[in-house]
């Protein structure tokens, strides 16, 4: 497989000369339209005019810390002045990769901040820090918010020379993500000092008691008030993108796992296989909805399959999805599938179930098998196999086997091998969503919560009203 790389003087993302003019700003580019190619390019520029002598510091998810970044510095023959280097791995190799000092640009990922501003000491040696993946800031406050946050927040002002956020999604759940990134760039001079003047000026309580609503001027008037800082684009307005083919495949759950979902729904607890599975809160029960229609669910009542749940004890209910998934594959015929799930039990089954599927994990050789076409059913968690990762040249078909709340994770990890990720890679074809949705489920309701960006606890009660009419 071979891929086609760009010269600079073929593909110049314009926010390269934006970035250039303004010393603290956020760019708000869509997925794959080469930020971390532009960024590398300004930092380049700055030290061979002698704009900034000092090194450059990139937040950003673990991944992309230790692997996206450097990729893309020796990917560019005009960055080969550019030196990358993680600052990943236990306590000392994290001390070593900081004493480096051939490097002039390092990573680190966002869990590791708070060991940084205190390993440092009040020394602060970057003159540039780069947020990729920004979001990780909204949780700043002056006062609680976030710990890493926090910690960055506390040198952003005081010794950053230059700050850029990079995102493409920088508000996958409202406008109230902004308050926290864009304090990073002007410490509250437009939106707000404090999250609670951001909060009084633009956003209501929600009718139903859960959260706030913005109100009406509040989108028009926030963009006004960031847009001289901020730049905002969008790859169709440069590249002759296909949108991705969109399928759902629906499937119907097997008579018994019906009703062991509609007691979930009705009754809060579920008899299975002899065990009593309680859920308190409607919030739960979605979960435990959720669990039911993909065909496992945990046997505790605090477990919502997260990344690392506290329990691992969950029982099969039913393997319609995986039959569905099946026969994707085979319509597929051999070209590589990525599948999204969910929840932990979901990717053991898919381990046992098909004997050639491939999880991704951090072992920086599964993506270059990947990429190289030698996996057919590569395995991936929205939450770790998204920002930044280059999967483009593995495939161009995803599967959702699983279904969750988080948009952002969503839409990134879609855009791993997304139409702008295809072009850039020198790939003529199209891309394939592929929705596998238990019908008259909670699958339907987070959907609905992709398509409409409802209020994540109206839609949920909403959709429970519903189905006490039918069970």
């Amino acid at each position: 497989m071979t891929r086609k790389l760009f010269t600079p003087r073929e593909y110049q993302p314009p926010m390269m000369h934006w970035m250039f003019e303004h010393r603290r700003n956020g760019v708000f580019a869509g997925m794959g339209m080469g930020k971390t190619t532009s960024a590398l390019t300004v930092i380049d520029a700055e030290f061979i005019a002698g704009v900034e002598k000092r090194p450059a510091l990139i937040l950003a998810p673990l991944r992309v810390a230790q692997n996206t970044w450097p990729d893309e510095a020796e990917k560019w023959e005009h960055l080969r002045n550019i030196c990358v280097r993680p600052i990943i791995g236990s306590a000392d190799q994290r001390r070593a990769a900081l004493r480096d000092r051939h490097a002039n640009v390092f990573t680190i990922n966002y869990e590791n901040i708070p060991w940084l501003i205190e390993t440092l000491d009040g020394a602060w040696p970057f003159g540039r820090v780069i947020a990729d993946e920004s979001t990780k800031l909204k949780s700043f406050r002056l006062r609680q918010g976030g710990k890493r946050a926090q910690a960055i927040g506390r040198v952003a002002h005081a010794k950053v020379r230059t700050w850029t956020n990079l995102s493409g999604t920088p508000a996958p759940n409202g406008l109230v993500d902004l308050w926290g990134q864009t304090w990073m760039l002007d410490a509250g001079q437009r939106l707000g000092r404090t999250f609670k003047a951001f909060e009084q000026r633009w956003f209501r309580p929600s009718f139903d008691g859960y959260g706030i609503d913005p109100l009406p001027f509040a989108q028009e008037q926030i963009e006004g008030a960031i847009s001289d800082i901020c730049l905002s684009l969008d790859p169709r307005d440069y590249f002759p993108l296909e949108q991705p083919i969109e399928n759902t495949v629906w499937v119907d759950l097997p008579k018994a796992a019906r009703a062991k979902y509609e007691d979930m729904e009705k009754r809060f607890f579920a008899e299975i296989e002899g065990h009593e599975v309680e859920a308190f809160s409607a919030a739960a029960r979605s979960q435990k909805c959720l669990q039911l229609a993909s065909g496992a669910v945990y046997l505790e009542p605090d477990v919502e399959g997260d990344a690392n749940p506290r329990s691992k004890k969950w029982v099969e209910v039913h393997d319609i999805k995986f039959q569905a998934l099946e026969s994707i594959i085979n319509e597929a015929g051999g070209r590589p599938i990525l599948v999204a799930y969910h929840f932990n039990s979901t990717r053991a089954r898919l381990l046992q179930y098909f004997k050639k599927c491939r999880l991704l994990d951090k072992d920086p050789k599964t993506i270059r098998e990947w990429n190289a076409g030698k996996i057919p059913l590569l395995a991936a968690h929205p939450a770790s196999a998204g920002h930044g990762l280059n999967l483009q040249d593995g495939g161009n078909i995803i599967v959702h086997i699983d279904h969750d709340w988080n948009l952002e994770n969503f839409d990134q990890i879609n855009e791993r091998i997304g139409p702008m990720r295809q072009l850039q890679a020198g790939h003529d074809r199209n891309v394939f969503h592929y929705y596998i949705v238990a019908r008259n489920t909670m699958d339907e309701v987070v959907m609905a919560r992709r398509k409409t960006k409802g209020e994540v606890q109206s839609l949920l009660l909403q959709a429970l009203k519903q189905r006490k009419g039918r069970i």
